[in-house]
């Protein structure tokens, strides 16, 4: 086994990271500081950092990177449309990197040698922070107790828990895993594990059901700003201010319920459930609005771009060459997505009402079917007549003329 003098573990306060503060003390015989990053998990703080200290830990660092994350990881993905198979809009795989960007600014602070996470050995969150540990501290150790310990499963963990007197909220009346930030909340494991079983309804934390939306649709006007959401309803909002809002007004509607089975990075079909309102309606806002603007070339360059990126994030590349220069070319479009999308919420069904732009590329001159001066029909036989030549030359050859 490795030494360690000093680990700065990832710290949730949720059962693998509370089991792990005090197995890694027992077992490396290291000093361990907890270190919370909050990316809007809406958790209890100063009680967070209270089971940290009683857990093990001789230190517990609180960082607020809530407007960071939005800022530098969630405008990027809006701007990019980056979601993963077609369906998940990347809200655990958008959030690993920053808070593992956190844990090493707390290891540098306290001059420790090694960081921790609590992910597991099946999952795509190991990949994630380790691959960002990897790209910002190459130097420090990584500790990755859940390939390391006997524990077989969750229940071996609150067996663990309870001998040590560890606090925990997964009970066998809650068998299963959840994960919340500002972008989405998660829902994996125990009773969601079997994809022929729909989810209970008591799950749910952001959204009501469609069924119990209002029954009544309500409008809701989002403003961007060179591809960045500034505004919802003619309100200028802060970063952390507009995802909240939009999660609440989205939510009550019965917009952002996502049900899918992925593929995981390492191989393994997985059913996840997804909470993720702000990001359905902001995705959704934002092509509306490329759609006005953008021209054709670059509007279909950028939906090859977009799962690509995707899959980038979501395998945890998140520093990779690669992302890097997407993001130079999605930032390149973006200059003129500018203006506002109005779209009608109404039990779980978005419909755009409006679009505009001072960067419009749509003439309503050219586009009509009434009289006008600009489009030649006549030009359109040319056109065709070179376009089909290739159609027309084979359909030839091959009748032996």
């Amino acid at each position: 086994m490795r030494k360690f003098k000093k680990v700065v573990v990832a710290y949730s306060g949720g059962l693998d990271t509370s089991v792990m503060l005090q197995w890694v003390k027992e077992n490396y015989q290291c000093e361990v500081i907890a270190c919370c990053v909050d990316v809007g998990q809406t958790e209890d703080y100063p009680g967070l950092k209270k089971r940290a200290l009683a857990t093990g830990a001789s230190k517990c660092y609180v960082i607020d990177a809530r407007k960071e994350f939005v800022t530098d990881y969630l405008w990027p993905a809006v701007k990019c449309e980056a979601i993963y198979e077609g369906r998940y809009l990347l809200g655990t795989s958008l959030a690993r990197p920053i808070i593992a960007e956190k844990v090493i600014q707390a290891a540098r602070k306290e001059k420790a040698d090694a960081v921790s996470h609590g992910a597991t050995g099946k999952g795509n969150d190991q990949v994630r922070f380790e691959l960002t540990f990897k790209a910002l501290a190459p130097d420090l150790g990584i500790l990755a107790p859940w390939r390391e310990w006997d524990f077989k499963g969750r229940e071996d963990e609150i067996q663990y828990a309870k001998k040590h007197n560890i606090p925990v909220t997964v009970t066998k009346s809650k068998p299963y895993s959840s994960d919340a930030n500002l972008w989405h909340i998660s829902y994996e494991g125990g009773v969601l594990e079997d994809p022929a079983h729909p989810y209970k309804e008591d799950m749910f934390e952001l959204t009501v059901s469609p069924e119990k939306a209002p029954a009544t649709g309500e409008i809701l006007s989002i403003g961007f700003q060179q591809g960045i959401p500034v505004s919802v309803n003619g309100r200028k909002m802060d970063p952390v201010a507009l995802v909240q809002t939009l999660n609440k007004i989205a939510g009550r509607n019965g917009v952002g319920r996502i049900d899918i089975v992925e593929n995981r990075l390492v191989g393994i079909k997985s059913r996840g459930v997804y909470e993720a309102p702000a990001a359905t309606v902001l995705y959704f806002a934002h092509k509306e609005l490329e759609s006005l603007v953008l021209d054709r070339d670059t509007a279909h360059a950028k939906e090859l771009i977009s799962p690509q990126y995707g899959e980038l994030v979501y395998n945890g590349l998140w520093h990779a060459p690669l992302k890097r220069a997407m993001d130079s070319f999605v930032n390149e479009t973006q200059k003129q997505v500018t203006g506002s999308v109005k779209i009608k919420l109404y039990k779980g069904n978005m419909i755009v009402q409006g679009r505009t732009s001072p960067y419009t590329l749509y003439s309503e001159k050219l586009a009509t079917f009434e009289k006008e001066e600009i489009y030649n029909q006549k030009d359109a036989e040319g056109f065709i007549n070179l376009f089909g030549l290739p159609l027309k030359v084979r359909a030839l050859l091959r009748q032996g003329k």
